[in-house]
């Protein structure tokens, strides 16, 4: 079942406001609607769902962000769209289309969030419900801006005072100022968000949300002591549970359980047809087959781990499809790799592959292995946590854990969420492995040897189009300029 009321809130919003197509062309929202639209609490609540909707788009994060982490070693491209190919190879350049349509979307979600922070604090409505819009507000721009550092490192930052003065071309900030202001968000989110909610708001941003994601932003800084802290705050909480079983988190019947702590919520109907299960699912039970697993990953399962069956199809693996019955799961029925993701695939009553199922972008357990490796990089014994995650699944716990037994655990856990090319790149950062020999690496017909340049690969190019509308104002970012 799903909670927060997108729809109707987008459309309201979109007819006042219009639609922000790229960073040069942004509408100041928070000047040209307020005389028409804040008048009350609804407004501001209605304002608020419409932060979320561009996320739900296929060039937010049901399909791009998913095409940045092809460049790991869990996953093939698969699908049919030649951008995608040149992600994969290390071979792009910044015309590339999903560079391009990923930046355009989130700075939607910015603008939208910057137009809640201006204008909600001077609406007269019940103060409990302001404070959790603003909440939300800061932590899904902060989730934004998290996602602009790791993916471009470099970008501009537009606050409420931008948009109050009209200055939307602008410079680049550093790394360590776009990482700054979502760590400032998302602190803002955590002292104003619930821990969690009830009824038709579950699927809203909690202090969870907040507080775990602030500590994956402390574990790519390095910053251990942080990181602990406030993913204590995440995984000391009941609230925030892992969920008995690992596949309830990509159930739609259980998708919304405590361990999730930041999902994109689709509903069959009402969201976007382009969500992440039709981009996953094999053709032949209704989605389109892109993001094929490879064998490595596969391989990398320890024998009987049950996530193995709930993350990847293989040849024989039985799968209910309701009103179709059990269908055997075969390696033809993929466009290329004879694997397929199983988080992402559901099936109506009808037997018609579900898109409403839900995306996770955050979960307990990835915020238990977050603090697992803080520890043990900071010289600590990392056990505890990292056997949570284990004994959930039934494996044998691990005494004195090391970092290869976070490397392990991480991609068997997170297999298909987005984290793997991150994780590699960070891990090289450290020391940790080699990341140019790591893709040097033939793992098969699938996933060839390829080429990874340090430092440039660490970063996606900034948007040709951006620059060139600039002005001169957006310089592209250093290795990427001929």
């Amino acid at each position: 079942m799903k909670h927060i009321p997108v729809l109707a809130s987008m459309l309201l919003i979109m007819s006042l406001t219009g639609c922000q197509k790229n960073l040069l062309e942004s509408t100041p929202y928070g000047l040209t609607a307020s005389n028409k639209f804040w008048r009350n609490g609804d407004d501001v609540v209605s304002a608020t769902n419409a932060i979320y909707a561009p996320l739900l788009d296929e060039d937010g994060f049901a399909h791009t962000e998913y095409t940045f982490d092809n460049c790991s070693d869990d996953m093939n491209r698969a699908g049919d769209h030649p951008d995608e190919t040149s992600l994969e190879l290390f071979t792009f350049d910044p015309t590339n289309t999903h560079i391009l349509n990923t930046w355009s979307t989130k700075y939607e979600v910015i603008s939208r969030a910057n137009a809640v922070l201006i204008n909600a604090p001077k609406v007269t409505m019940d103060e409990s419900i302001r404070n959790r819009s603003l909440g939300e507000a800061y932590f899904l721009r902060g989730f934004v801006y998290w996602r602009l550092a790791v993916i471009y490192g470099e970008v501009p930052i537009l606050l409420e005072a931008d948009v109050q003065a009209g200055n939307f071309n602008k410079a680049k900030s550093s790394l360590a100022e776009v990482q700054a202001q979502a760590e400032s968000d998302f602190q803002k989110a955590a002292s104003l968000l619930p821990v969690s909610y009830g009824g038709s708001d579950v699927g809203r941003a909690t202090q969870g949300a907040a507080n775990g994601f602030l500590t994956k932003l402390y574990v790519y800084q390095s910053q251990w002591a942080k990181a602990i802290a406030t993913g204590t705050k995440v995984i000391g909480n009941t609230a925030y549970q892992l969920a008995p079983s690992f596949d309830q988190n990509f159930q739609l019947d259980t998708e919304n359980n405590s361990e999730i702590l930041f999902s994109l919520q689709y509903k069959s109907g009402w969201t976007t047809d382009d969500s992440p299960a039709y981009y996953h699912t094999v053709g032949s039970w209704g989605g389109w087959g892109f993001h094929e697993p490879i064998a490595d990953l596969v391989n990398e399962f320890e024998t009987g781990d049950p996530r193995r069956a709930y993350t990847v199809l293989v040849d024989g693996d039985k799968v209910d499809r309701k009103a179709n019955g059990i269908s055997t799961f075969t390696p033809d029925l993929t466009r290329v790799t004879g694997h397929a993701f199983r988080k992402y695939t559901g099936f109506t009553d009808a037997g018609d592959m579900d898109q409403g199922l839900n995306a996770p972008w955050l979960r307990t357990s990835d915020v238990y292995l977050l603090v697992a490796e803080a520890k043990i990089r900071s010289g600590q014994s990392g056990d505890t946590e990292l056997n949570a995650v284990r004994k959930r699944v039934g494996l044998k716990a691990k005494t004195g854990a090391t970092m290869t037994d976070i490397m392990h655990e991480r991609r068997v856990e997170l297999a298909g969420e987005n984290e793997r090319h991150q994780d590699l790149m960070r891990w090289d950062k450290a020391g940790l492995i080699d990341i140019v020999a790591h893709y040097k690496k033939d793992r098969g017909p699938y996933k060839p040897s390829r080429t990874f340049v340090k430092p440039k690969h660490y970063y996606f190019p900034l948007p040709q189009r951006e620059i060139d509308l600039s002005n001169g104002v957006l310089r592209q970012n250093q290795y990427y300029v001929n």
